[in-house]
Order: C-alpha cells, then sequence, then structure tokens
C-alpha cells in the first residue's frame, strides 16, 4: 500500500519498537494529524482474550470526561408519556412504529445512537438485522436500554461511547478529536482503559492487554506501554 507524503514524514517522527507513555503517544497521534479537517484519535486495544466464548466477550460503555468532539444525534424509542422527558435531555428524534417503518422501508440512518425504554423492545427488535451490523442496537450493557430515557440520552450527548471486541478480539474506540490537545486526550484514553481493564473477564487467562495503539484517522499508529495497568 502507497502512503501520502503526509504519512512518511510522520512515520519519521515515531519509533516504532518503542512503548509510549500515554501522554506522548497522544501527543505525537495529534501533532500528525496533518489532514485539513480535525481528525478524531483513535484507540485500538488487542486483548488476550476469545471472542468466540461468551464467558470472555468484553462489552460495555463509559463516558469520557471531555467526550468525543463529535455532536451525537440520539434516536429513541419510548411511550409517549416520556416523548417530553426525551425531548428535554436534546434527544433528535422521539417516538415508535413510524421510526421503524421509516428505517426499514426508506433506509433512514440519520442518527448516531438508538435509546429504548425496555417496553418498547418489542418494536425495536424488528430493526436487529438492520442496526445490529452497524452496532446501533439498544443494549442494556451500554445503557441504551434503559426505563430512565431521559438519562440515557444526557449522557450519549455528554460523550458515553460503547467499546465491544471485534471477531479478531480488537476494540476500536474514539477518544476526541486531534484539536482537544494533550491532556484532554490522556485523560479520556485512561478514562476508556481502567472501564476495559475493569471487564476483565474471570475465563481470561495469560496477558490481557496484549497491544494498544493510538492513532489519528488517517495518521500513524503509536504503540502505548500499558506496563502501569498490571493486565
Amino acid at each position: 500500500m502507497k502512503h501520502g507524503k503526509k504519512y512518511v514524514d510522520s512515520l519519521k517522527t515515531i519509533d516504532k519498537t518503542k512503548l509510549y507513555d500515554v501522554n506522548e503517544a497522544v501527543a505525537l497521534a495529534s501533532t500528525n494529524a496533518k489532514a485539513k479537517f480535525d481528525e478524531t484519535i483513535e484507540v485500538h486495544i488487542r486483548l488476550g482474550v476469545d471472542s468466540r466464548h461468551a464467558d470472555q466477550q468484553v462489552r460495555g460503555a463509559v463516558i469520557l470526561p471531555h467526550g468525543t468532539g463529535k455532536t451525537i444525534r440520539a434516536l429513541v424509542f419510548c411511550k409517549e408519556d416520556k416523548y417530553e422527558a426525551a425531548k428535554a435531555a436534546g434527544a433528535d428524534y422521539v417516538g415508535g412504529i413510524e421510526y421503524v417503518d421509516k428505517i426499514m422501508k426508506e433506509n433512514w440512518f440519520d442518527f448516531d445512537v438508538v435509546i429504548a425504554s425496555p417496553d418498547m423492545m418489542g418494536v425495536v427488535g424488528r430493526l436487529g438485522k438492520v442496526l445490529g451490523p452497524k452496532g446501533l442496537m439498544p443494549n442494556p450493557k451500554s445503557g441504551t436500554v434503559s426505563p430512565d430515557v431521559a438519562r440515557a440520552v444526557s449522557e450519549a450527548k455528554a460523550g458515553k461511547i460503547e467499546y465491544r471486541l471485534d471477531k479478531t478480539n480488537i476494540i476500536h474506540c474514539p477518544i476526541g478529536k486531534a484539536s482537544f490537545g494533550e491532556a484532554k486526550l490522556a485523560e479520556n484514553f485512561e478514562t476508556l482503559l481502567k472501564a476495559i481493564v475493569k471487564a476483565k473477564p474471570a475465563a481470561a487467562k495469560g496477558q490481557y492487554l496484549k497491544s494498544v495503539v493510538v492513532a489519528s484517522t488517517m495518521g500513524v499508529g503509536v504503540k502505548v506501554n500499558t506496563a502501569k495497568y498490571g493486565v
């Protein structure tokens, strides 16, 4: 794969054999974000688990102290008595079966998170095949199925992100924008890593954090030293 000049120049600033401390890693990742837009800084975490086994799944959600820098559009499925509370919390779309039809018939996806009250999951369940592959299906573990939809909306808007293993046992998560600066990115990173370490399955054996890499959308990956987490 042929890389552009900016990517090649960025490679020269990084020692690929070195494990950097968190602050140094996020600083390098954001400094090397040279695109014409404010690049997202992402963390890629390879875990020593086997996602094929139910007792080794790692999934949850965490509120980043400084958010992700992205404006989140929330779709809420709830009964009419909760419409106003959801809207007051900042929900962009609130309703029921009409939004199921809109998604199914119009292929409509102008939202970033789907939140549902438990009594609406029978309706939302019809969307499993279209929301599931996009990682948008409401789930109690990520706090997107909740009787308190207003609170769930507030948390989503405040920078709550979901983390989950992919088929290669890697978690990919955004921790902010390059413009955030080293301190905010490092704090968001620490919050995410601590949550993932806390979520370590009892069935996981051996080294849990196999590798952690920080990179901007278009930039070079920077390896992070995870020794201090002890897993």
